[in-house]
């Protein structure tokens, strides 16, 4: 089938799609133009990755067609998609951590010679591809060795190394501080002038009308029509997504913070001495904000507390008494609770059903005092959290691996939501989570701070941060910067303490 005069690089036109007696995609229609780059958006579950997925060659179509340049494609698996000129960067990393990032750039053509690898020139040539996105990673490292930022701009690197003409991004800045993301939007900006098509999937609307020329909403599995986006404002969008008016996107809240604190951090050094000397207190149902750039230390100091990393020296102290916590399960032990902003190493077990992911911290209040597992009230704790979280599946018993990413995301959350902490911190939120989801994801954070626990959010996402903290704090360089509270909270303020210079006066 050919149309060699059609103004669009990639026509997809009814695209059906059924997972057993799960219908996914129902006649959806996406077309992209060259040199343009075109937002796919949705809530969770919606069908935006099984759609791409369709286009790259992870799945086969159940009907529609696909043209590419005018000409009918069929890309059997994704080898097929990339020799057409497709390449995917999804959310989740795809990376094989003992090789080197020059080895997982150019993975695809080891093995392409019959003699031998020139090693120096495959590390020079992907030196100066990353060089060329404007970031600082070394194409020698180990990739295990590398943040959880540097491994997704390795991932971007990896797409670009090949010889592509329909780029997709699949949440690519969930785990970007606003400098990265703008670096990214850069290098789009750059790829669109130079023709390449750009599918770009992401649930933060700022940056979708930034970078975006045209819009397409799936809902469901059915697309809701594309149009440019000088057209539509937030609202449309977020009408056509969840299919209702979204009034107010952080609920309101009413903290009390005139009670001696619930948790205490007094002078932790990590053990690699990058975080050095931090110190603050959390009181029983604040909402304590940790903001910075990447690899300003948020992270690495969450993992202290939590045990996950090794400490040099500090103090923690949880209502009123001295703890240690040398591992996770010291951490657990004296309920503490922790969401990892990297959800498929470290988040959820993907091989579980979601009742087992959510189950694993709270055996204790469903069980007798024999230690049996109450099935009623496991279900019940557990169907509780997958409706309050609108956790999108047919059953508790379904395989987190088979989950979207978003939804993933929830029942990551949703394992320390169910058990009664006393700290609870919380590492990217609503990394991967669509705009109907997070409110939901809010109103449960502010469940948890009323019954007097001491939340403590770390986020790349500043609007997100000044609508759910109580207080920010900002990390540079390993330590606490600075604090802002309620009535300092501006971009502004957050990025000037980020990068160590003081507020104006």
């Amino acid at each position: 089938m050919e149309n060699r005069n059609s103004d669009y690089r990639v026509e997809m036109t009814g695209i059906t799609k059924s997972f057993g007696v799960v219908s996914v995609l129902q006649g959806v229609n996406l077309k992209v133009k060259q040199g343009e780059i075109h937002a796919l958006l949705g809530e969770n579950g919606a069908g935006k990755s099984t759609l791409v997925k369709i286009l790259s060659g992870v799945h086969q179509r159940d009907g529609g067609t696909i043209l590419l340049n005018g000409k009918e494609i069929n890309p059997k698996d994704t080898h097929e998609g990339q020799v057409l000129g497709i390449s995917v960067v999804y959310q989740e990393l795809s990376l094989v951590n003992d090789l080197s990032v020059a080895e997982n750039i150019y993975l695809h053509k080891l093995g392409a010679s019959k003699f031998w690898m020139n090693w120096k020139e495959i590390t020079k040539d992907a030196q100066e591809l990353i060089d060329s996105l404007g970031f600082v990673i070394d194409a020698s490292a180990k990739v295990r060795d590398l943040s959880i930022v540097q491994k997704q701009v390795v991932e971007i690197a990896k797409a670009l190394s090949e010889d592509t003409k329909v780029l997709i991004l699949d949440e690519p800045t969930t785990v970007f501080d606003p400098n990265d993301a703008q670096k990214l939007f850069t290098n789009l900006l750059r790829l669109k002038s130079e023709g390449m098509s750009i599918i770009y999937i992401s649930h933060h609307l700022d940056e979708i009308f930034k970078i975006a020329d045209t819009i397409t909403v799936l809902k469901d599995g059915v697309d809701t029509g594309s149009m440019a986006t000088k057209d539509i404002n937030k609202d449309n969008v977020i009408k056509l997504m969840i299919g209702r008016e979204l009034d107010e996107l952080y609920p309101t809240r009413d903290p009390r913070t005139e009670q001696p604190p619930v948790f205490e951090v007094k002078n932790l050094y990590g053990s690699d001495g990058f975080v050095k000397d931090v110190s603050f207190a959390v009181h029983p149902g604040e909402v304590v904000g940790i903001a910075g750039l990447g690899g300003s230390g948020r992270t690495e100091m969450a993992k202290l507390i939590f045990g996950a990393d090794k400490k040099k020296s500090g103090t923690l102290i949880l209502n009123g008494k001295v703890i240690k916590t040398d591992s996770p399960f010291d951490a657990v032990k004296h309920e503490i609770g922790f969401v990892s902003e990297d959800r498929k190493e470290e988040g959820v077990f993907l091989p579980l059903s979601i009742r087992s992911n959510i189950s694993i911290t709270s055996f204790k209040p469903i069980s007798s005092k024999l230690g049996f597992i109450n099935n009623q009230k496991e279900q019940e704790n557990v169907r509780g959290l997958i409706d309050k979280l609108n956790i999108k599946t047919p059953s508790s018993e379904v395989d987190v691996k088979n989950l979207s990413g978003g939804n993933q995301q929830k029942v990551a959350l949703a394992k320390w939501l169910s058990i009664d902490s006393k700290l609870i911190i919380i590492d990217e939120p609503t990394r991967g989570v669509d705009v109907g989801a997070k409110i939901e994801i809010y109103n449960l954070i502010n469940e948890v701070a009323k019954k007097g626990v001491g939340v403590i959010v770390i986020s790349s996402d500043m609007p997100e941060i000044m609508g759910i903290a109580d207080r920010i704090l900002v990390m540079h360089k390993g330590s606490i910067f600075g604090e802002l509270p309620k009535e300092k909270f501006t971009e502004e303020n957050i990025l000037r303490y980020s990068i160590g210079e003081e507020l104006k006066e």
